[in-house]
């Protein structure tokens, strides 16, 4: 029997990148509720940081988790997840919400200057 095991509206269809963006979004959107000026930001997921770029940099122990790229007069300011050290650190999908979530909540207060608890009253809390 050849063609795909299931239907592309089933959630099986659905691979590990597109369900770590559902998760992106559906942090954003809850922050966007109270953070209208997040509308004009970009948010995006990366597969890894990348070293030719000053992602990571030499004799850092961690890898991060995410960043924040200021925009300039022709881009907006970007809130970029990745993607593979988050799944790295997180077994359930429960985990791994949490902890995307409390990526864009960190990288937003960066953003904005604020301490992550300012932008969302619960985090750290779950």
């Amino acid at each position: 029997m050849r063609g795909p095991i299931a239907p592309p509206q089933v959630p099986l269809a659905i691979s590990r990148a597109e369900a770590f963006d559902d998760l992106v979004r559906d942090s954003v959107t809850r922050l966007e509720r109270n953070w209208p000026q997040l509308a004009r930001v970009e948010f995006a997921v990366q597969e890894v940081p990348r070293s030719d770029n000053g992602e990571v940099r030499e004799g850092d122990d961690a890898v991060p988790l995410g960043r924040v790229a200021e925009g300039g007069a022709d881009r907006p300011d970007r809130v970029i997840v990745y993607r593979r050290p988050v799944e790295i650190r997180s077994r359930t999908r429960d985990e791994r919400a949490l902890l995307v979530h409390e990526v864009v909540v960190e990288q937003v207060a960066e953003l904005l200057g604020l301490a992550p608890e300012s932008v969302d009253p619960r985090y750290g809390q779950d």
